[in-house]
Order: C-alpha cells, then structure tokens, then sequence
C-alpha cells in the first residue's frame, strides 16, 4: 500500500482518480474527452455552475461573495490582490510567518506601503505571533492561514478579526479543512493542489463590495470585477483542473461537508502529534499551540538517523515525507483526502523505528 503524503500536488479522493480518469476517455458519454470539450458548451457550463455551487454552499458564503476559478495559481494572487485591494497611498498590513507569506508582502510593495505587523522569522517561522497592532485606516490585513513548509497553522481567527479592517487570507494548504466563518474574509485564494482538487487552477473567493475602490487602471485580466461578470470565462479556464474541484467538491459534500471533514483531520492530526511527543527519537519543530494540522513538521537530531528512517519511509510505501529544504527533517501532509489510517501506518512505521533505534 502507497500512502501519498507528499505537500501539493497532493492526494485526492480515488472516486475522484476514477471518475477523472474515465472522463479523459469520455465525459458523460458525449464521445468526446474532457480534454477536448469547449469551454463554453452547456457540458462544461454544467460543471462550472456545479463547483461553483458546492463551494458557495460549502462555505455558507452570502450574497456579497463571488466565487472563481483562475488561472496562475496562488503566486498570482501576491499581486493580483493589491493590485485590486491597495491604492498606491494606502497601506495594507502584512503578517509574516513563512516563505509565502513573505514571497506576498513583497509583491504587494510594488503597489502601496506594506506594513510588516508582525514576524517570527527571528525564530525561522517555529510560531505564529499574536501580539501585535493593526493601524485601523490599513486597506486590509493578509495572513497565510497554515505554512507549508513550516507546519504552523493559524488556529484562532478571533485575534484577527478583532483587528477590525478587511481580512484577505491565502487559504491554499488547508482551504475547506476545518469550519470558519468564511464571510469575516473579504478575499480568500487557494491554490487547488492540497485539498480542491488537481494543480493548474486557483480559487478566489472575493466580497464584490471591496472591489473597484483603487484609482489605477487596472489589466483587464487582472481586474476581478472583470472575471466575476464573465463568470470565471473572461479567457479559456483551465477545464479539466476545475472538472476535478468539482469532483473533489461532490465528494467532500457527501462526506458530510467541511463539518465531518474537520473531525477526521483533528483526529489525524492528533494521532500523528501524539506519536511525535511519545517518542524520544522525534521532535516537534513548532510550538504546539501553532501546529498545523495539515502539515505536521518534525526532525531526529541524529542525521544519519534521519536518512535511515528516511530509506524505511520509502521501502513501506510512505511517499512524501521528506520534509522541506529550509527546514529538514520530516513533513507529514495530512490533506482532507489522506484516509486515517495512513496516518495510522505512518505513525506505527515511527513506533517501529524508534523501538528499533532504542
């Protein structure tokens, strides 16, 4: 048995595998590839306004939220939303807590003042910082809600809405795990390759009354507005990429929704946590009130150690686990799709190997 637990593109639901697959061969039985069906036929249309749909429910987003589908991934967003967001003589305020967080900020430079609220690079992004200050005139304040490469994960939103200006997140690696008030947001965007569904499409999720307040000319793709009245088909969008969040969505609604889903990722999560701080050989590399529950991060102090247990991952089927360049050691992504029991696997592959080592 493989167990995927790579950080994006990662595991998907195998009815979503199974049905994407055949749809490759025929859609729906029209004769025709998925590949190759127009994007504006009632066929596609069908399936845009289904994952559409699903998300709006999902997410229990009112009226005042537009849902899209877009091109260029989350990176595209570090500029695509202060270039929408911030005029060129306000200020936006920015938290830094990872490589994307920061890789965001930067972009945003390049269109306003950036106000750098709060940054635990000093501790290399080991935790999440709490205390800090919002100027109330701020056109918005960005967070990533859970690093990737770190394993931090931002747990109680309330510190931030408490803030009191618009809230934009990039949800990308734990969108739709866990329920939030989504309305608090006036902007989320998540890249699809964790838990939406295959790499080459980014969700946008946008309050249409934040937009159109910057005094700059805007590209037309660039502009949101534009893509909303053109229902997410301003240019050609990426149509098997959405097909495939619309499975992932379908899927994920009949598992009982994001409800259901957060109690398997909080028992995964536990499971896998535990299993770290029980065994000597392992050690945790966040403070535990920050860690994510999508990407549990930790190292063995011996590295020639790690490389063995690295070797044992392979050889059992734990694909993946390797953690990040910038941090070493281990990273256990547990996406919605990752069933529990190959956490479960993973975690008696640890037992095995510490009882082993001593």
């Amino acid at each position: 048995m493989v167990y995927n637990f790579n950080s994006g593109p990662s595991v998907l639901p195998k009815e979503v595998f199974a049905a994407a697959s055949q749809a490759v061969l025929d859609f729906n039985g029209t004769g025709l590839s998925i590949l190759e069906i127009g994007h504006r036929t009632p066929v596609f249309q069908a399936v845009l306004d289904e994952a559409v749909t699903l998300l709006k429910d999902l997410m229990a987003l009112d009226s005042d939220h537009e849902v899209l589908f877009l091109h260029g991934g989350a990176s595209t967003q570090f500029f695509q939303v202060p270039m929408n967001l911030l005029d060129e003589k306000a200020k936006a305020a920015y938290t830094d807590t990872g490589v994307f967080a920061n890789k965001a900020l930067k972009e945003a430079k390049l269109f306003g003042t950036v106000d750098v609220v709060c940054s635990s690079k000093e501790a290399n992004y080991t935790y999440l910082p709490k205390a800090f200050s919002v100027d109330p005139q701020s056109s918005y304040i960005h967070i990533t809600s859970n690093n990737t490469i770190y394993g931090t994960q931002w747990q109680d939103m309330s510190v931030l809405y408490e803030k009191g200006v618009p809230l934009v997140a990039d949800m990308s690696s734990d969108i739709l795990s866990r329920q939030l008030d989504f309305n608090r947001f006036d902007l989320i965007y998540a890249g699809a390759q964790k838990n939406i569904g295959a790499a080459g499409v980014n969700l946008v999720v946008v309050n249409k009354n934040s937009l159109g307040k910057v005094s700059r000319v805007l590209p037309t793709m660039m502009d949101y507005r534009h893509h909303i009245e053109a229902g997410s088909m301003l240019n050609t969008p990426p149509v098997f990429a959405i097909y495939v969040c619309m499975l992932t969505l379908r899927w994920l609604k009949n598992m009982g929704g994001i409800a259901a889903i957060e109690v398997e990722n909080n028992k995964k999560a536990a499971l896998m946590y535990e299993t770290i701080d029980a065994l000597p050989l392992y050690k945790g590399t966040v403070v535990k009130e920050d860690r994510s529950r999508m990407n549990a991060c930790f190292v063995i102090e011996d590295k020639q150690v790690e490389e063995e247990f690295l070797a044992l991952c392979k050889a059992e089927g734990m694909v993946g686990v390797k953690g990040h360049r910038s941090v070493g050691g281990f990273r256990v992504s547990m996406y919605n799709a990752m069933p529990y029991e190959g956490v479960a696997a993973l975690a008696d592959l640890m037992k095995y190997f510490a009882n082993k080592k001593g």
